[in-house]
């Protein structure tokens, strides 16, 4: 069919102002889309046009060549040229014609061409025509003039190439939103050269899409995707909001991220725009890297680590599609001994490839890519590395291998001193047993530096399973004599620090279902379940934990600072758990165990738990967890009186003292003991002091208590063991005492007004109790309870102190009535 034709010229001088006017309109072209077409084709000449320019110079102006989708879907491809002005008007020499070819909604350019092969047609005019002219658009049959050069032009413009071809990919995409994308070259040639290379490499359907303008004085405007301005023009692209490519200036400094597009300019590089056709018929998203790699590296063009990724891990996806000879060049390719910029998701991709292509092709064809991955495991270090089986180095090729990473391998699985990850150890070991190097000898060592470094590693990671987990099971399955002795390691290792470990395995599910023992590991392994299940039944815990051992404490004393480690990791046992583990075992267990300590850290703790209720008891009143403390104190001072010293010793002994001093019959010298001990237990808990000091005093405030006792704590002038004597002789269980048993208050009054010149700390504690306890008790007696009071004083003492007592009692009488005498005179 016959497309129609427009012509436009720019307006001259006289023209009442208009822009130009169409000179020349084909059949089925609407007013409507006239006004749509003409801002379309306008042509604005660069700066610095002379008025008269010779033909040189007129040659020399751009042409804007466009392709435009209009608004009812038709398409528009149009050149608009500057010509010179014949009319003889007075102004500027030049003015422009446009001719434009319209395509209807559906009707292809003829040939099947795409728009930007018409930008050379030799059928473009400057001028309107008598008659029909040839259409533009028919261009003689094979390769179009813009395409002519193009291998030359893509070398030429290589530092932008890839940055390029990755925007006017995006340009193309019809789902896109993105911003425009402004070439800015000194030639508008350059520019069609640039959509020509775009409709190569691009799939067709893109091609089509991309709108553009070779030429434009403003960009912002512009409604094509892709438009080129001269360098004047740059600032006001980029002041539009478009992406800009200065091809014209000096090669910009960075890339781009986009595989595809650094690959295609890889491509172009080789002059091989063939090889777009060919990427084209493999399977695979139009502008995945893949398929394009996968033909640049078939045919002998290097690609960056980014691209032989994208190769590999295309082909490890599709491992049927290249055939025979193809997988061979890309396998050669990947695996070349040359390259020397290999990344880590190289390598994994590599890796996938390996696994996809073993069994399916010769060995001869994949074992390059093992003997790569295994170097890589062993130089580089790459610890994620999806490894080959063993049979994939059965042959010469994995004997050479072997030769060569064997000593390396040995050397540094025998190196104690270096810092080595689990991750590297593991990989060393299992390509080890790939090649089939003996590393016997080195075992042991290897195994007793990896069981702590596994629990360090893992402590340090993130929630969940780390890193290594995956490679180390793989090697536990793989290899059963490391299974076994990495197993035994860890299970040494639990006792020391069994909370780790617990941790350990609930991250990492390590397979130790066999015969080996491994008591420590189970019970390590059984402890969450236990947890979970009984609660905050500790006791019950401990119990279901030492069953999961399969031993006895007393075959195994160890087990028992397992499963005390693992109940009370972070806490001392209560005095009943402690009681239950030192009952569990004997003392020659918790010895070789170390348990022994923990039970004095709870006898301690326990002692101190809270502040004493014995400084505001009575004296008959004592504190039962304190007792239990006490009596679990006497009983581990006497089971381990060898491993027990410094001041926990001193704490038990005075734990032991309050015990005495409340139930029994304590040595001679109580005070002397409460303060030696409690300077050999500093730094001494405070509620331990205080307890011991309340015990210490409500012996003391006893009536029974021995007078050299009493004689000692008064002489010893202790000014803090005076306060605590003070507190508790103040407590109401002790007024209530002195109120109701005169023979107590007999006893209280000897004992304060036995000393008045002990030092200078008794004496005004004495005096204040003496006025301000007994007193009043006194006050509250009956004659006849006073009298008893008397008395006593008197048979126990003498009848100096009778006197004395009397004498105190009537000042006090005294100051009563006269009290009373005042009251009366002052309300007469």
């Amino acid at each position: 069919m016959s497309l129609a034709q427009v012509h436009y010229t720019s307006a001259a001088p006289g023209d009442g102002g208009t822009a130009g006017r169409f000179t020349a309109v084909g059949p089925g072209v609407s007013g409507a889309l006239l006004a749509e077409i003409e801002p379309l084709v306008r042509y604005e000449l660069p700066g610095g046009v002379p008025d008269r320019p010779s033909d040189g110079e007129l040659r020399s102006l751009p042409q804007a060549f466009g392709y435009f989708v209009l608004s009812d879907g038709s398409r528009l491809v149009a050149r608009s040229a500057p010509v010179r002005d014949t009319g003889g008007h007075a102004g500027p020499g030049v003015r422009f014609h446009a001719h434009a070819v319209h395509l209807p909604p559906g009707v292809p350019l003829p040939g099947d061409r795409l728009p930007v092969e018409a930008w050379r047609s030799p059928h473009w005019v400057a001028v309107t025509p008598g008659g029909a002219i040839p259409d533009p658009l028919t261009l003689p049959p094979g390769p179009a003039a813009v395409s002519e050069g193009l291998d030359d032009f893509a070398v030429s413009r290589g530092p932008w190439l890839a940055a390029v071809l990755a925007d006017l990919r995006r340009a193309s995409d019809a789902e896109a939103a993105g911003r425009p994308v402004a070439l800015v070259e000194r030639q508008c040639a350059d520019v069609a050269r640039w959509l020509g290379l775009a409709s190569v490499t691009l799939p067709r359907e893109s091609a089509e899409r991309l709108t553009f303008t070779t030429y434009t004085r403003r960009p912002g405007s512009s409604v094509s995707r892709v438009v080129g301005v001269g360098p004047e023009d740059a600032g006001a692209a980029r002041a539009a909001g478009l992406r800009v490519h200065e091809c014209a200036g000096p090669a910009p400094a960075g890339g781009t991220e986009d595989v595809w597009a650094t690959t295609a300019a890889r491509v172009w590089r080789s002059r091989s725009p063939e090889l777009f056709r060919e990427a084209r018929e493999l399977p695979g998203e139009p502008f995945a890297a893949g398929p394009l790699a996968v033909t640049a590296l078939c045919a002998g063009i290097a690609l960056g680590p980014d691209g032989r990724a994208a190769a590999a891990g295309w082909a490890a996806d599709r491992p049927y599609a290249l055939d025979a000879q193809r997988t061979g060049q890309l396998v050669e390719a990947i695996a070349s001994p040359g390259i020397d910029d290999r990344t880590a998701p190289e390598f994994d991709a590599a890796g996938r490839l390996f696994g996809a292509l073993e069994g399916r092709c010769p060995a001869s064809v994949t074992a390059p890519l093992a003997a790569m991955l295994v170097t890589e495991a062993v130089r580089g270090g790459n610890g994620s590395l999806e490894l080959p089986r063993r049979d994939a180095f059965a042959g010469p090729e994995g004997a050479e291998v072997a030769v060569r990473l064997g000593p390396e391998i040995l050397t540094e699985l025998a190196d104690t001193v270096g810092s080595r990850s689990v991750a590297r150890t593991v990989q060393l070991l299992r390509v080890a047993r790939l090649l089939g190097v003996d590393g016997t000898e080195s075992l042991p060592g290897v195994v007793d530096r990896l069981a702590p470094a596994l629990l360090a590693e893992a402590s340090a990671a993130h929630e969940g399973s780390p890193g290594f987990a995956p490679a180390l099971l793989e090697l536990l399955d793989e290899q059963f004599e490391v299974r076994t002795a990495l197993l035994g390691a860890l299970d040494r290792i639990a006792p020391e620090d069994p909370g780790a470990v617990a941790r350990f395995l609930e991250r990492v599910a390590l397979p130790f279902t066999g015969t080996q023992a491994l008591p420590h590991l189970r019970m390590c392994a059984e402890v969450p379940e236990a947890m979970a299940t009984l609660g905050g039944d500790r006791a019950a815990v401990w119990h279901r934990v030492l069953r999961a051992a399969g031993l006895s404490p007393f075959a195994e004393p160890l087990v028992l600072r397992t499963a005390v480690g693992l109940v009370w990791e972070d806490r001392a046992p209560t005095v009943e758990e402690a009681r239950l583990l030192l009952d569990a075992a004997t003392s020659d267990s918790h010895r070789v165990a170390g348990t022994w300590a923990r039970l004095v850290d709870a006898a301690l703790s326990t002692s101190t738990a809270g502040t004493s209720a014995a400084g505001t008891s009575a004296m008959g009143t004592s504190a039962t967890g304190t007792d239990e403390a006490a009596r679990l104190a006497h009983d581990l001072l006497r089971g381990f009186p060898g491993e027990i010293g410094g001041r926990e010793r001193a704490g038990l002994l005075l734990l032991d003292l309050v015990r005495e001093l409340r139930t029994g019959a304590p040595e001679p010298g109580w005070a002397e003991r409460v303060r030696t001990l409690c300077a050999q237990a500093e730094p001494v808990e405070p509620a331990l002091r205080e307890r011991a000091h309340a015990a210490l005093v409500e012996r003391l405030l006893a009536p029974d208590r021995p007078g050299a006792e009493l004689y000692d704590f008064v002489h010893g002038a202790d000014a803090e063991l005076i306060a605590a004597y003070d507190r508790t002789a103040r407590t109401e269980a002790v007024r209530t005492r002195l109120r109701t048993q005169p023979a107590y208050a007999a006893d209280c009054f000897t004992v304060w007004t036995a000393h008045p010149h002990a030092g200078r700390a008794w004496p005004p504690v004495a005096a204040a109790l003496l006025d301000e306890v007994l007193r009043p008790a006194v006050r509250g007696m009956s004659a006849e309870d006073v009298a008893e009071v008397e008395a006593t004083v008197g048979r126990t003492g003498s009848s100096g102190r009778a006197d004395a007592f009397r004498a105190w009692n009537r000042s006090s009488t005294l100051g009563r009535l006269g009290r009373r005498i005042a009251g009366r005179v002052r309300r007469g």
